[in-house]
């Protein structure tokens, strides 16, 4: 029976006991790689369809460009290449010879996007193109950690270039919105802060980076997913331009925005207890689990019934008749990977006509008639997923204070957010506190919405300590 170390006691313990017991992922022969089990991959691929049809809402397509860049093209943009070079792999040797030029793994695509868009635009007709790619990326991380920081990780990055600066800072922002932040809230259940990087902070080569703040469940902030508006930094050093409608010659103004596996770091740690994960249903690979309390002829048939009443409902399921095994390990494992919703039939709930209805969230179990049964876990589900973003969330609000001054701020950092007056930190302040592992995760405005630059007046900092 898997037992998992108290998060209270070592959470960072507790975050690997569930990655290894809940068999989410193993580590990769090579130092940093990630091997993702068929339960964790299974939650990666809802996650991703659920991105993926986001994004098209969204207007981009997807295409796919390759895994190695020319090294050369990377130093073309210089700020680029700079915030990238210690984490880059680079192929030298292939073919039994050294290469002329080296290849980098890619790190992301900015520059392999910057000149296919450079090719594949010419007029304002082609504007805006928005594409977007799933792939891997390498970053040659020194500490790593199963999917939230790992040497290769699985990702998609978008790619957009527009006419004009509105219409690029527009987009980025729809995408901020329309796809990062409705999916983590409205599906993984993890609400997020959201607003503006630091210069310090911002995404090498941008001049804006717009980020998703989610608050886990010890007290750290981890950076879920950003969107970033390029400017012209990338269409002036790879030349992507169109011709007006008046007939002059312009530079685009580009985007890029990106998620990855790091997500399903954040749904284990933004819901998981000491019980092991809690997933939300709209990504948990299985909904509900049917299981069989003893190998029992009438059992067996009402567990069948009960399977196919569910399966015409849509609902992805599991069906337990391990009957040879103790009926408390099989339980510990099933909330071991966060199932949503369990049903039990035994005996007993057959000569009482009912099922034992039971939710990973917390509720309390109860009884439902059996001709309910797969109704009543479908109207589960909704609750349960309702449930979760509502403990997240208040679970947020409560490691969220306001301080006046930055040593308040460095102090409450140690429990979760702290709100300051950006004016009260500043990029001094900021410097003190990143020296203590303190960052400014984001810059809001003092309603929580995101200002249009980081130089508005009365701007608030939200510091804490992160992944």
């Amino acid at each position: 029976m898997a037992v998992l170390t108290s998060q209270h006691d070592d959470f960072p313990r507790w975050y690997q006991d569930v990655v290894a017991k809940a068999e989410l992922a193993d580590n990769g022969p090579v130092r940093g790689t990630m091997v993702i089990r068929p339960w964790g991959y299974a939650i990666w691929e809802l996650l991703q369809a659920e991105l993926d049809a986001h994004i098209k809402r969204a207007g981009a397509e997807n295409v796919y460009l390759p895994l190695l860049i020319p090294e050369g093209y990377l130093r073309r943009e210089a700020e680029h290449i700079e915030g990238f070079s210690p984490e880059l792999a680079v192929v030298t040797h292939a073919g039994g010879k050294q290469l002329e030029e080296p290849a980098v793994i890619r790190p992301t695509s900015e520059t392999l996007f910057g000149e296919y868009l450079a090719r594949w635009i010419q007029s304002y007709r082609d504007l805006p193109l928005c594409l977007n790619q799933w792939a891997n990326a390498i970053r040659w991380e020194l500490r790593t950690r199963l999917f939230l920081r790992t040497s290769e990780f699985l990702w998609q990055e978008g790619h957009t270039a527009h006419a004009a600066q509105g219409d690029a800072a527009a987009y980025a922002r729809r995408i901020h919105a329309d796809v990062y932040r409705a999916v983590l809230e409205g599906v993984l259940a993890i609400p997020v802060l959201t607003g503006l990087k630091t210069e310090a902070e911002r995404f090498a080569g941008a001049t804006t980076t717009l980020t998703c703040e989610g608050m886990m469940r010890d007290g750290k902030a981890l950076q879920l997913a950003t969107s970033h508006e390029l400017g012209q930094n990338f269409a002036r050093a790879f030349d992507i331009t169109y011709t007006s409608e008046s007939g002059a010659v312009e530079h685009c103004w580009t985007t890029s925005w990106g998620s990855s596996t790091r997500m399903v770091g954040g749904l284990i740690m933004c819901h998981g207890d000491d019980a092991g994960l809690r997933l939300a249903p709209a990504v948990a690979p299985a909904q509900v689990v049917i299981v069989a309390v003893k190998d029992d002829p009438e059992v067996l048939a009402t567990v069948e019934r009960l399977e196919r009443e569910l399966d015409e409902l849509g609902i992805r399921l599991r069906v337990d008749r391990r009957t040879d095994l103790g009926l408390g390990r099989r339980l510990t494992d099933w909330e071991l990977k966060g199932v949503p919703v369990r049903l039990e039939v035994g005996p007993r709930d057959l000569a009482a006509g009912t099922a034992s209805l039971v939710r990973r969230d917390g509720a309390p179990r109860i009884a439902v008639a059996l001709d309910d049964a797969a109704a009543g876990a479908r109207d589960a589900l909704g609750q349960a997923q309702a449930a979760l973003l509502s403990q997240a969330r208040s679970e947020l609000e409560r490691r969220t204070v306001d301080v006046e001054t930055l040593e308040e701020a460095i102090e409450a950092s140690g429990e979760g957010f702290a709100r300051i007056d950006w004016a009260a930190c500043g990029v001094e302040g900021e410097r003190r506190a990143n020296a203590v592992g303190v960052t400014v995760r984001c810059l809001m405005r003092a309603d929580g919405s995101i200002p249009d630059t980081a130089e508005e007046d009365d701007l608030v900092a939200v510091l804490a300590r992160a992944y």
